[in-house]
C-alpha cells in the first residue's frame, strides 16, 4: 500500500502543488479510514457466527458461537493477534485473572486465527474460563476492524451492550497498561446497568 500511495503521490506532484497537496491528504485519509472500521460506539454489532474451543476441548460443530443468539448479554469481544505470544498470553492470563471480577454476568470471548487444536492447548496451559474463537481468514476480523498484516490479528476489544449495539471499543487495546483493563471494566460496568 505504502509503494501504491508513494507512486500515486509521485504522478500527483508532476501534475501540480495543488493537485498533490490534496490527494496526499486524501490518501493519508484513506489509509487512515482502512485502518480504523468496524461499527462505532451506537451502532448495530455485525452479527457472526464462529467455531469455538476452551480448556474443555472443541465446541460442538452443531453448536457454534453466535453473536445474536446473546443479545439481552452484555458480550466482550477481545481479538487478539495470536496464541502462545507474549502479549496475547499477558493479556489473556490477566483477563482470566479479573474474570470473577470484570466479567460476572458478561460473556467473553477472545478471537484470533489460531486453529481450534492451538486453542485448546492455550486455553488449558492458562486455566481459561471462557470460549475462544477461530477466524483463520480474518473474516470476521476485517468487519470489526481488527484484520492485522502479515497473518495476525489487531489486538483490539469491544463490549457489546445488551440492545445488540456496541457500547464502547478501544482500537488499540494495549495487554500491559493497567489503565486499559480499568476502561474496560468501566464499560462492561456501564453495559450491565443499562436494561
Amino acid at each position: 500500500m505504502k509503494s501504491l500511495a508513494l507512486s500515486l503521490l509521485i504522478a500527483l506532484a508532476a501534475a501540480g502543488p495543488m493537485v498533490a497537496q490534496d490527494s496526499a491528504a486524501a490518501t493519508v485519509g484513506a489509509a487512515t479510514a482502512i485502518l480504523v472500521t468496524g461499527p462505532e460506539p451506537g451502532m448495530k454489532a455485525i452479527d457472526f457466527t464462529l467455531p469455538w474451543a476452551d480448556k474443555a476441548g472443541l465446541g460442538p460443530a452443531d453448536d457454534p458461537f453466535s453473536l445474536i443468539a446473546l443479545k439481552g448479554q452484555v458480550v466482550v469481544l477481545a481479538f487478539y493477534p495470536r496464541d502462545f505470544t507474549s502479549g496475547c498470553t499477558a493479556e489473556m492470563r490477566t483477563f482470566a485473572d479479573k474474570y470473577d471480577l470484570m466479567f460476572t454476568g458478561t460473556v467473553l470471548v477472545g478471537i484470533s486465527i489460531d486453529s481450534l487444536e492451538t486453542h485448546v492447548r492455550f486455553a488449558e496451559s492458562l486455566g481459561l474460563p471462557f470460549k475462544l474463537l477461530s477466524d483463520p481468514k480474518q473474516r470476521l476480523a476485517a468487519k470489526y476492524g481488527a484484520k492485522g498484516s502479515q497473518g495476525s490479528m489487531r489486538r483490539v476489544v469491544y463490549v457489546i451492550g445488551k440492545d445488540g449495539k456496541v457500547a464502547w471499543r478501544d482500537m488499540q487495546f494495549n495487554a500491559t497498561d493497567p489503565k486499559g483493563y480499568d476502561r474496560l471494566y468501566g464499560a462492561i460496568a456501564e453495559a450491565r446497568g443499562k436494561s
